[in-house]
């Protein structure tokens, strides 16, 4: 089976996030003071073929422990979607 995999890889909480720091600080000259907070990462997603939904969940983790994701700074969620 065919699976495509929605992947969010954003800065850990208790770290600085840099570039969303600079986003909300614009957000102030753009007319935006209520925005705050912002906190920039990635989204990936990838196409998965395996046997079953759970083979295909334990592959998606591996290659975000692996590749996609750096633990030590970042956390990482994803979803399989079966097409």
């Amino acid at each position: 089976m065919n699976y495509r995999a929605e992947i969010d890889v954003m800065p850990l909480k208790a770290l600085l996030d840099p570039q969303g720091k600079a986003v909300t600080g614009s957000m102030k000259n753009l007319g935006l003071p209520e925005i705050q907070n912002v906190r920039i990462g990635k989204h990936i997603t990838l196409e998965i073929e395996a046997s079953t939904k759970e083979m295909a969940n334990s592959k998606v983790d591996e290659a975000c422990k692996k590749l996609l994701a750096n633990q030590i700074m970042e956390s990482y969620v994803f979803e399989l979607f079966e097409i």
